[in-house]
Parts: C-alpha cells; structure tokens; sequence
C-alpha cells in the first residue's frame, strides 16, 4: 500500500523527459519533452513521477534521462 503515500513521499531525483513518443501507450498527453519531473519511486524499468495531469505515473525509463 505504499503507493497511497508516493504524492506526499520525499523526492528520489529528478528526471527530463526527451520524448513522448510510444508505440503502445498514449504519453503525450501526460508528458512534455523538455520538462523535468520528480521521481517519487523507481523500479527496475519505470520511474514513478508527478506527471501533468498532477497524479502519479509509472513511465518507461526509455522516456527520460537523469538531471
């Protein structure tokens, strides 16, 4: 149930998006290449960030590159 706190969670990092362009997934209408988001949680795969839409996301990390 640690998702419910991942909002209000201290931030890990901080990550640019450099594209939002998938094949399988629409992201373009919750990521902005060029804009930098906070990493609440990570996995081996996604990062977990506040997106636009102001809730939490798990996005590929094909998606960002590190600050």
């Amino acid at each position: 149930m640690i998702h419910k706190t991942w909002e209000s969670s201290e931030t890990l990092k901080r990550v640019e998006c450099i594209h939002n362009d998938a094949k399988k997934f629409v992201v373009n209408n919750v990521l902005t290449p060029g804009h930098v988001y906070e990493v609440k949680n990570e996995s081996e795969e996604f990062y977990f960030v506040i997106d636009n839409s102001g809730r939490i996301g798990g996005f590929y990390k094909n998606y960002f590159k590190e600050v």
